[in-house]
């Protein structure tokens, strides 16, 4: 199991559910060249270690967990996962 980000954190981008990741795979990071550019955050699958911390600490409800993804966020699971290819 992994979490997504979803819609809500396009514009938004609060740093908060990156400063509560014990092992650091949401990116990009406020200290990297791509926080600019880019309009949302997102979790690589591949790290992500299904602590669920980032969850309660976002502030705009963005992220869920794959089996609770709801189906009109589903797009945001391609999204996350190709941002990290």
């Amino acid at each position: 199991m992994t979490y997504f980000i979803t819609e809500p954190c396009i514009g938004e981008k609060d740093a908060s559910c990156i400063d509560v990741c014990p092992v650091d795979c949401i990116h990009p990071r406020t200290d990297e060249a791509e926080w600019e550019k880019e309009e949302m955050i997102y979790i690589d699958p591949e790290e992500c270690i299904d602590c669920g911390a980032c969850e309660p600490a976002c502030p705009v409800e963005a992220i869920y967990p794959d089996f609770d993804l709801p189906a009109d966020m589903e797009k945001y699971r391609a999204i996350n996962i190709d941002y990290f290819k």
